[in-house]
């Protein structure tokens, strides 16, 4: 079943007088469950693709359909609705809110969504827990480290259930050791909540945890390469 439909999308920028193209017709189906690595350099249209498919950016022509819902046809407040209940988001700057403890960025999302204070408080030291930083509940973003935060950072994004997450090159400012931790935590959320996870990246190591690599150049589709099932680090 195909959580995620791109129909022949196509996305311009503006930059000054400059119309950037961005995405030049691109037709792509994701299946449920998927952990699917968007691969390629600067410019070639991976973050792009991840803001259309989150609803964050609109296509200029085409079609986006997320679980069953096409997302032009969505107002606003429905697409603010879709991300907050079924979108989990994690981009490489980590986004965490400064002045929250990491137990408190957690529970942000779940706060948003109207769940009470007792089941947030409870699911969101659940999660922590699991990404292991048990002892971190209290900390602020400054507090931590980079691995650390961006630990933060994939708790909150799945701690509400989402049924997809989108990544934006999330081992980009981590070492390779600390992203390889990260990879393969994500990979068996992946397993065993089956939440679909794209990623954008250029890492090699994303790529090799990935099940199917899709290669984009310059606004379109190079290369979709299905792995075998088993791709990916051993646990």
């Amino acid at each position: 079943m195909n959580i995620v439909e791109c129909v022949d999308i196509r996305k311009s920028y503006h930059q000054g007088r400059v119309e950037v193209k961005a995405i030049k017709g691109i037709t792509l189906f994701f299946e449920a469950g998927g952990f699917v690595a968007l691969a390629g350099p600067s410019g070639s249209g991976k973050t792009t693709m991840l803001n259309l498919i989150g609803g964050l950016d609109s296509v200029d022509s085409g079609q986006v359909t997320v679980e069953g819902h096409e997302l032009t046809n969505m107002s606003q407040s429905q697409l603010a609705d879709l991300r907050l209940h079924r979108v989990g988001f994690i981009f490489q700057a980590y986004n965490l809110i400064p002045v929250l403890s990491a137990i408190e960025n957690v529970e942000f999302v779940m706060l948003l969504q109207g769940v009470p204070p007792g089941e947030r408080h409870g699911r969101a030291k659940a999660i922590l827990d699991e990404v292991g930083l048990k002892d971190m509940y209290h900390r602020r973003p400054a507090e931590l480290s980079g691995g650390q935060q961006q630990r933060v950072a994939v708790a909150r994004a799945i701690v509400s259930n989402p049924s997809i997450v989108l990544a934006d090159e999330p081992t980009a400012n981590l070492d390779s050791k600390t992203g390889k931790g990260l990879l393969e935590m994500m990979r068996e959320m992946n397993e065993k909540k089956k939440v679909t996870f794209i990623f954008s990246t250029h890492d090699t190591m994303v790529m090799d945890c990935a099940r199917r690599i899709v290669r984009l150049k310059d606004g379109q589709v190079d290369d979709d390469q299905v792995k075998d099932q088993q791709a990916g680090y051993d646990h």
